[in-house]
């Protein structure tokens, strides 16, 4: 295929003609000397050398020195020269704009190469500054070949990751052949071209190994380049895929880790019901020299460390169930103030002779919400202010509309939660000084709740104050619809 010439190429020849001319008119309108006229005329060959480069500064040159001959040469409006030092005239200026137009020309040949390295350190630096931005390799892979080929005005890029025998291009189709000779490039760090495609091909080599290759179309990169960017994306793409190794196996150790401390703490929590059942259960097997009191007391206590166990269990399968991402928020139209009676009477056994005093903002307009994931959060809520709350003390439960959201809060008076836990208080498992000292709660409560709000769209957050005890502040976004309430 044959190139066309550029627009720029052919300013340049007229640019070159034109300067020789215009100097020429110059210098005879001014009467020059034969001297003069040779200076300048030199001048003109080096800035032509110097901007346009070699050929045209020698076609530039061969015009002055026929401008010189012919205009201020003697014998004028000739090509004869007179005699010799005329002769030494001609040969010095032929001479002097030879010369001076190599000089000039490496000059500008090595102007050209120094921007040029700073363009490709800035390139290199770019691309290596992009690439460290993806942690994830499958992102880096995917993104890779249109990173490179932006950068660096490429046409085409093929990334092949020898592992996963994947290939990754900026082009729809690949040939079979193609695909065969880059697979062929990763067994070595040479340069392999695949001449019926026009790519130019190059190991992707982290050491002495071999992680894939990286072909480009048209090959028109410096052989430093191409070495510098087929290292820096092998070097990537370890990083990421190492990063990813490591956090899968940071992810695993704190699997394993929240799964032992979910059994730690389901083996606790559970062995203290299960005593009492069991001695409970004892008892009563051995039922002489027992009155009707004592069995009441009894099977009263099965039945309450039965539900407690039972309430543990639900916490467990709960957290499983958030976990494995199975929990659907499906929104319905519903008033505030019925969802805080029905958390009200749903706790009516924790709660016990604790003061509760609901205040709902008013009018209270239907909005779109998931009752029964919200009821789970108030019952968390308000069986954590009843458990640490002291007897007989009040219990504050609000709704309201603030800025485009529906907003509850449940205030209590118990000792509030110390500075130092607020970071850590809706993680699993985690529970704080007061309560651990106390010996109540599992742990998963909170952390239930904001997992039930984080999928309704809004979040939780907490208040404390150690005189007045904890406000818990959450809530979803507000959506209105106009219902037929008939």
């Amino acid at each position: 295929m044959q190139l066309k010439p550029k627009p720029q190429h052919y300013l340049q020849w007229l640019g070159a003609t034109l300067a020789a001319v215009l100097t020429t008119v110059g210098l005879a309108v001014t009467s020059a000397r034969a001297t003069t006229a040779g200076m300048v005329f030199l001048v003109v060959v080096v800035v032509t050398a110097t901007q346009a480069g070699l050929v045209i500064s020698l076609y530039s040159a061969l015009l002055c020195a026929v401008s010189f001959d012919y205009f201020f040469l003697p014998p004028i409006h000739t090509f004869i020269l007179a005699g010799p030092q005329e002769w030494v005239s001609m040969m010095t200026f032929a001479v002097g704009s030879l010369v001076a137009g190599r000089v000039a020309e490496r000059a500008r040949k090595q102007k050209q190469q120094a921007e040029q390295r700073r363009e490709d350190v800035e390139r290199l630096y770019l691309l290596s500054q992009e690439m460290i931005l993806h942690e994830d390799a499958d992102g880096l892979i995917r993104d890779l070949p249109a990173l490179v080929a932006k950068i660096f005005h490429l046409e085409s890029v093929v990334l092949y990751m020898q592992d996963r025998d994947q290939f990754v291009s900026t082009i729809a189709e690949l040939s079979e052949l193609f695909k065969a000779n880059l697979r062929e490039t990763t067994g070595g760090a040479h340069v392999a071209l695949a001449n019926q495609d026009g790519y130019e091909a190059h190991a992707l080599m982290v050491g002495m190994r071999a992680v894939g290759a990286i072909a480009w179309r048209p090959p028109n990169l410096s052989k430093e380049v191409a070495t510098a960017v087929s290292a820096q994306v092998g070097i990537a793409l370890t990083r990421a895929t190492a990063i990813e190794a490591n956090a899968r196996m940071e992810a695993s150790r704190e699997g394993e880790r929240l799964r032992a401390a979910l059994i730690d703490s389901l083996t606790h929590e559970l062995r203290t019901p299960l005593t009492s059942i069991r001695a409970a259960a004892t008892t009563l097997t051995q039922a002489e020299g027992l009155d009707d009191e004592s069995r009441m007391e009894l099977a009263t206590i099965v039945d309450e460390e039965s539900a407690r166990l039972d309430a543990l269990i639900g916490e467990a399968v709960e957290m499983a169930q958030l976990d494995a991402n199975v929990l659907k928020v499906q929104p319905e139209p519903r008033h505030t103030r019925t969802l805080l009676d029905h958390a009200v009477e749903e706790s009516h056994t924790a709660l016990g002779r604790h003061q509760v005093t609901l205040m709902v903002q008013e009018p209270d307009r239907l909005a779109w919400f998931d009752a029964k994931l919200l009821s789970r959060v108030f019952r968390h809520l308000i069986e954590n202010a009843a458990l640490y709350s002291p007897p007989e003390s009040r219990i504050v439960l609000r709704s309201r509309r603030v800025s485009g959201r529906l907003e509850f809060e449940v205030e209590d008076s118990g000792p509030g939660i110390d500075k130092v836990d607020i970071p850590h208080i809706f993680k699993k498992f985690y529970r704080g000084k007061k309560g651990a000292k106390l010996g109540k709660g599992t742990g998963m409560g909170l952390a239930i709740a904001r997992a039930i709000m984080l999928a309704h769209g809004g979040d939780i957050t907490v208040e404390t104050n150690p005189e007045s005890g904890c406000t818990f502040r959450f809530w979803v976004p507000l959506v209105e619809k106009q219902i037929d309430e008939k």
